[in-house]
């Protein structure tokens, strides 16, 4: 390799740099890139003693353009920064560099705003904290990264940034992944049909007793190495919930416009927080598509034939619609709106799919419906994603089918399971929290198992009632998910109600008023609020066994073989399982996959009392008949009237 290096950049970081590595290579010293880099040059160095963003983009075309390798380093903000080292043609810049860095900072507007203004003004000459001996530091640092990469060896700032503490010399490294939506290196594909289709394949499970491809020992390294970072991570805090029956950790999923918390509830904190990090790569994957290009936009009667119509997975009633500053329109079938790919497992080709549907971010204040998370699912396979998100349509769908009918489930007896770790977790829930469990069998006609929960507070102050519910082919982990979800509530909310008592009130006598998903469940922390769930609660019913009433799930060694049983369910009852692979490239490096789940026919669920979307959606008026709750179909206007208590 050529050992010809070009310092590009005037100030004392280029020319500390240039006299360390005077000795080792040919050097040849550039103010800027106005008149070109020389083509023999092997690495190019962009040293500065401030942060010139407009110089870094300059730098990115003029050396993709050549084809030559360049690193940067530069002072911003009281901090040095060197990398990531871009190789022309390979995915990561230092634009990808600068987008995470800028959405993992607490105050990312305020950068944003500065960086423009450093745009228009060309920059300083040098940042207040850029001291000799910072300077010094950071050029060691890039001289010995020079050698590197003049030797042939693996250079430590592939897809990474050390930072330098200004003040304290302290460093530290960063991963940088790269952007696919980056203008200078990104290369996100089309949607295109051929791309959507999915051929299902083996997907060994972990244990015989597992329903996971992979497991989170597996996942470890990779999700908190490539996902969770401070400074430049997807994911960029974590926080421990010391309070909460079980381990419960939060991570932080930076937005531009504020910051969304993904949970993670299992039996230890290192675990919870794996799961929490999953979470939050799951929201990242189902708000926007990111791992291909939208193409398609045009009217659903034009593409009728090869599209999902979207009146089956439910719309507004006329009277929504009507409300006065309602957010949403009617859906016209003349309007072009955008489309994505997905695949029909009945009809078992790729079908057409409304973006506005398969992204829950895209509706945000337009479009005919506003869509949730409902059928998002990541998985270590697309086998396990497509199974999870299924299960979560399932879980939603029963919960809001019990609600709306006011169905009289059958109450369980937990202790029938015979399962030690649930009895144990039920006692945990008693002694550190005092909640009494209800646990009700859900199941609806596709038969995968379904459970209800609702906990009930023994003490005097605090959340009064906590719904909560899930479905799996084990009902046994149903009920574990389910008391896991319950726990998030118990004993960490309690200050909440105490505080908004009044607000939730008015809710409560105002059902307007129920606007935000938190609404639905405080509502429910009243005791008044009891009499509503009298249809669970009440009467003198029996408990009855896991015995009698689930089977056995039968032990399977490979999870795609739950999965086409699964499909092989809703296939026999005429009803369609859609999906949308929603993976993106950040998740696709490391094996992940996420996907959105639509099973036309099946209740969505919904937050804010006005955006119910139940028209056309016939199950919740046959189903209770079918499943012997009632003795005919019910009428619309029987359903229940009151704001759902889902959390």
């Amino acid at each position: 390799m050529n050992r010809v290096v070009a310092v590009v950049g005037e100030g004392l970081l280029a020319d500390m740099a240039g006299r360390e590595l005077a000795d080792v290579c040919e050097l040849v010293r550039l103010p800027g890139l106005g008149a070109g880099v020389p083509a023999e040059t092997s690495l190019a160095l962009v040293l500065h003693d401030a942060w010139p963003p407009s110089v870094h983009r300059e730098a990115e075309q003029a050396m993709q353009a050549a084809g030559i390798p360049w690193l940067r380093g530069f002072v911003a903000f009281g901090e040095g920064r060197i990398g990531p080292l871009v190789r022309p043609g390979t995915a990561g810049c230092s634009g990808c560099a600068d987008t995470r860095i800028l959405m993992a900072g607490r105050d990312r507007k305020e950068t944003w705003r500065l960086q423009q203004l450093l745009d228009k003004s060309g920059g300083i000459a040098r940042d207040g904290w850029a001291s000799r001996t910072g300077l010094h530091q950071m050029a060691q640092l890039i001289a010995a990264e020079t050698r590197s990469v003049l030797e042939g060896a693996c250079s430590r700032l592939e897809e990474r940034v050390f930072g330098i503490d200004m003040k304290s010399l302290g460093a530290s490294v960063h991963v940088i992944l790269p952007d696919p939506e980056c203008p200078v290196c990104g290369n996100v594909p089309d949607d295109t049909e051929e791309a959507a289709r999915i051929v299902l394949r083996p997907s060994p499970k972990t244990s015989p007793n597992s329903y996971r491809s992979r497991s989170l020992a597996d996942l470890r390294q990779v999700l908190t190495t490539d996902y969770l970072d401070y400074r430049t991570g997807l994911l960029n805090s974590k926080r421990m919930d010391f309070l909460s029956p079980f381990a419960d950790a939060s991570v932080t999923l930076p937005m531009f416009g504020h910051d969304e918390a993904t949970a993670g509830r299992t039996h230890s904190y290192a675990d919870s927080e794996l799961a929490a990090i999953l979470e939050g790569l799951e929201r990242y994957c189902g708000m926007a598509p990111r791992g291909k290009r939208t193409v398609i936009r045009d009217s659903y009667r034009n593409l009728a034939d090869q599209a999902l119509n979207p009146a089956a997975v439910g719309l507004y009633g006329k009277e929504q619609y009507g409300q006065p500053g309602f957010p949403f329109t009617p859906f016209d079938p003349d309007q072009p709106i955008d489309w994505v790919w997905g695949y029909s497992f009945l009809q078992e080709r790729p079908v057409r799919v409304p973006q506005q549907l398969a992204y829950y971010s895209s509706s945000c204040g337009q479009g005919f419906v506003y869509e949730t998370s409902n059928g998002c699912a990541l998985g270590g396979s697309l086998e396990e994603a497509v199974f999870y998100g299924i299960m979560e349509v399932v879980e939603r769908d029963l919960f809001l089918m019990t609600w709306y009918a006011q169905l009289p489930l059958p109450r369980l007896d937990p202790y029938s399971a015979g399962d030690r770790e649930l009895e144990l977790m039920i006692g945990r829930l008693q002694a550190v929290a005092d909640f009494e469990l209800h646990l009700y069998n859900a199941t609806m006609e596709n038969g995968i198992p379904g459970i209800w929960a609702i906990a009930k507070n023994q003490k005097l102050k605090g959340i009064h009632l906590i719904c909560a519910a899930a479905a799996h082919p084990d009902p046994v982990r149903a009920v574990k998910g389910a008391l896991h979800e319950l726990s998030g509530m118990m004993l960490t909310l309690d200050e909440k109600i105490e505080a908004n008592r009044s607000a939730y009130e008015n809710m409560l006598h105002d059902s307007a008023l129920v606007r935000t998903m938190d609404d639905h469940s405080m509502v429910y922390s009243l005791p008044e609020a009891e009499k509503r769930l009298h249809f669970l609660l009440g009467g003198d019913r029996p408990l009855r066994t896991f015995a009698e009433e689930f089977r056995r799930p039968p032990a399977r060694a490979d999870l795609t073989d739950d999965l086409k049983d699964v499909l092989h369910t809703f296939r026999e009852l005429g009803m369609d399982v859609i999906v949308v692979d929603q993976t993106a490239p950040e998740l696709r490096r490391n094996g992940l996959h996420c996907v959105k789940v639509l099973i036309p026919g099946m209740l969505p669920m919904t937050f804010g009392h006005h955006l119910i979307r139940v028209e056309g959606l016939e199950r919740v008026l046959n189903v209770p008949a079918k499943l012997g709750y009632a003795k005919q179909p019910l009428r619309k206007e029987q359903l229940n009237v009151h704001p759902h208590p889902f959390p």
